[in-house]
């Protein structure tokens, strides 16, 4: 319930106030009226006037004097007369000023007074709306702090059903884990016997890979040393014959033999490059490199050069350095000038495969 409240000083004398203004008003107002409704009345004549038509055997300064006397009088009069409708008028006009002040204050005060009623109205409501708001709060810190209950109720239930489902899959994941560690061992030993199997079968396999290996190198080898041998015996016996026959023999070993010698000594030089040949990793099969080869009768190599390339630099100076290597041909000593005349100076070309032999 509103308590009702007491009615200050202010409003207590608010309404007899505006009555005795509003009366005061009247009364001005009222007097006003009566003064400008007032007829105006005939200029007094002044006595001197009416003196000065008597006295006719007075002198004529007499007679203006007079009345300039009563022209004074009544011109102060008049003045006198204005100076009180300008004193009444003066008089109303702050009266109504005092009256319109006294409203202005009168309103001012009345709005305040409104001003402070509707702040009190205010207060109150806001009072009520933070009471309510408190209400609402407090309702709200209930109904939260029994959902929070209702959660941890809930919560707890849910940890001890998922304790309990956690106990059940760490059991049961013992005993996978122990039945995995079983077949694991099993798989495992059957594994590493596989694996032990498969090694020796492979060490066999090296094994036997190497002795074929060796045995086709052995074979390779000792083949490539008869074809060498063979060629070399072919080339001292063709020598042998061509310095040890007579003239007219030599002439036709020479005819006949002509080709194959120059032949065997091409192979000749390829083989001993071959010897002093280092294969740089960069060689490829398809290679080949031409060079320019000058050679002194003895046998002796002069020069080697590089006539056209094969496009890759290292095997270029491995072929060159392999031909410097060989130093001289014994076997080309005896050569008729006109047989060594081709290779004084000539040209050979090389490939990987020539110098792998």
């Amino acid at each position: 319930m509103h308590q009702q409240r007491e009615p200050s000083a202010s409003e207590s004398f608010f309404w007899p106030s505006v009555w005795a203004i509003a009366l005061h008003v009247l009364v001005f107002g009222m007097l006003f009226v009566s003064f400008a409704m007032t007829p105006d009345l005939p200029p007094a004549k002044p006595i001197v006037q009416a003196t000065l038509y008597q006295l006719k055997s007075k002198s004529q300064a007499t007679t203006q004097t007079n009345q300039k006397i009563a022209g004074e009088a009544q011109k102060s009069a008049a003045r006198q007369t204005e100076v009180e409708q300008m004193e009444q008028k003066k008089v109303e006009q702050e009266a109504v000023k005092a009256a319109a002040e006294q409203k202005k204050e009168e309103a001012a005060q009345k709005a305040e007074e409104s001003k402070k009623a509707d702040e009190a109205k205010k207060a109150d409501e806001a009072k009520k709306a933070d009471e309510a708001k408190k209400a609402d709060k407090a309702a709200e810190a209930k109904k939260a702090e029994e959902k929070q209950l209702a959660d941890i109720a809930k919560k707890k239930s849910e940890e001890e059903a998922k304790k309990a489902a956690e106990e059940e899959a760490k059991k049961k994941a013992a005993e996978d884990a122990k039945k995995k560690i079983v077949e694991d061992a099993k798989k495992k030993a059957a594994d590493d016997a596989k694996k032990k199997a498969e090694a020796d079968e492979a060490k066999k396999k090296i094994a036997d890979d190497a002795k074929k290996k060796a045995a086709a190198d052995a074979s390779k080898k000792k083949a490539q040393e008869a074809a060498r041998k063979s060629t070399e015996d072919k080339k001292a016996q063709a020598l042998a014959d061509l310095l040890s026959d007579t003239p007219q023999r030599q002439q036709a070993l020479a005819d006949e033999r002509g080709d194959e010698v120059a032949g065997s000594f091409d192979d000749l030089i390829r083989s001993r490059a071959a010897e002093g040949w280092t294969r740089p990793p960069s060689a490829r099969k398809g290679m080949t490199v031409v060079l320019q080869i000058g050679m002194l009768p003895d046998g002796t190599v002069t020069s080697v050069g590089v006539a056209k390339s094969s496009g890759d630099g290292s095997f270029d100076s491995s072929a060159v350095a392999a031909v410097k290597n060989i130093g001289r041909l014994t076997e080309m000593q005896g050569m008729k000038p006109s047989d060594f005349a081709p290779y004084r100076s000539f040209k050979m070309t090389f490939t990987p495969e020539d110098l792998a032999l």
